[in-house]
């Protein structure tokens, strides 16, 4: 039997890193062709030395150039992992053409279109931002109508990836947080940002009145591994839509408290504050929490609670 054959577009990014590590570790029990694409900067040392028989290629998701190297070293992989993505709400609002280029996956669906067999599972990652943010607990079945650019440009990607591909899993994450990557990533992760600035003392404004359900990193990579397994084993068409959070509904303000009640921080340093109070350059829906039933009950996995992700994080840290 062929050894199957896994890309990871976005690679050297934040899920795309623990994704890599995480096929790494069953190599020996499942072994795979492992495979990922980079933008510009070549990939971290740390990382290729880490998983030395993951093959990187530098590819640009604009215009599809690279694509042609990876057929021919990869040839069609059995599944593609789209992480790849211009995420920062703020930078799609001042620039919404560069938004809508990277964050629709049209030359990456293209080349995935020249293949003769309709052999390939594409998971693209989509966001909660395509919700309006007026209710809580959204359902993947209930309307989309997001309120920014980044919100309206994975909207127009979903609609892209179901319109052009025959077998996909599209999922609609929430804030991914949990341990630093391999290489560490540059942006700011959420749970160790507020953790280094509550060490200091310094008191901080949270939003009280914004709603999301974070997911641990790990649990989102096990929904993508369980889809990979599933569509291996089974090859069985896949059109599938799914909310990928965590189980709690916190806003800004409860995930900070999170953290100082872990570390036994003073809590008296955050101060909850309205979002309306801040002016960010750009809207941002005011509850998108999701309901993960269709999650649970498809794949048998339950996201763990914030507060245990919280704890697993900073225990990851102070080993690290």
């Amino acid at each position: 039997m062929c050894e199957k054959r896994v890309l990871i577009v976005g690679g050297t990014g934040y899920l795309g890193q623990h994704l890599l590590q995480s096929f790494a570790e069953i190599q020996q029990t499942s072994p795979c062709t492992l495979a990922f694409t980079y933008h510009t900067t070549p990939p971290p040392q740390p990382l290729l030395r880490a998983i030395p028989h993951a093959v990187p290629f530098q590819v640009d998701l604009c215009t599809g150039d690279g694509l042609h190297a990876v057929t021919q070293t990869l040839g069609q992989p059995d599944v593609v992992v789209n992480c790849a993505a211009l995420s920062i709400p703020r930078a799609c609002e001042m620039d919404p053409a560069a938004a809508m280029s990277i964050n629709i996956p049209t030359a990456l669906i293209k080349w995935l279109s020249s293949f003769s067999g309709k052999n390939t599972l594409l998971i693209h990652l989509s966001t909660d931002q395509v919700y309006e943010g007026i209710k809580s607990f959204y359902k993947e079945e209930d309307e989309t109508v997001p309120v920014n650019v980044y919100g309206k440009s994975k909207v127009t990607a979903e609609q892209f990836v179901c319109a052009n591909c025959s077998n996909f899993a599209i999922l609609r994450s929430s804030i991914i947080y949990g341990p630093q990557t391999i290489s560490p990533v540059p942006k700011s992760l959420p749970i160790q940002w507020m953790d280094s600035v509550l060490a200091k003392g310094e008191p901080l404004d949270f939003f009280h009145d914004e709603f999301r359900c974070p997911v641990y990193v790990k649990d989102l990579v096990t929904v993508i591994r369980t889809l990979t397994d599933r569509w291996i084993a089974e090859g069985n068409q896949m059109q599938l839509l799914l909310n990928v959070g965590g189980p709690d509904r916190v806003s800004r303000f409860q995930m900070a408290e999170a953290v100082a009640h872990a570390r036994n921080y003073n809590t008296s340093l955050i101060t909850p504050v309205s979002a309306s109070s801040v002016d960010r350059g750009v809207k941002s829906p005011a509850d998108i929490s999701m309901d993960i039933t269709k999650l649970i009950q498809m794949l048998h996995i339950s996201p763990i609670s914030y507060a245990k992700g919280v704890r697993l994080t900073l225990d990851a840290e102070a080993s690290s």
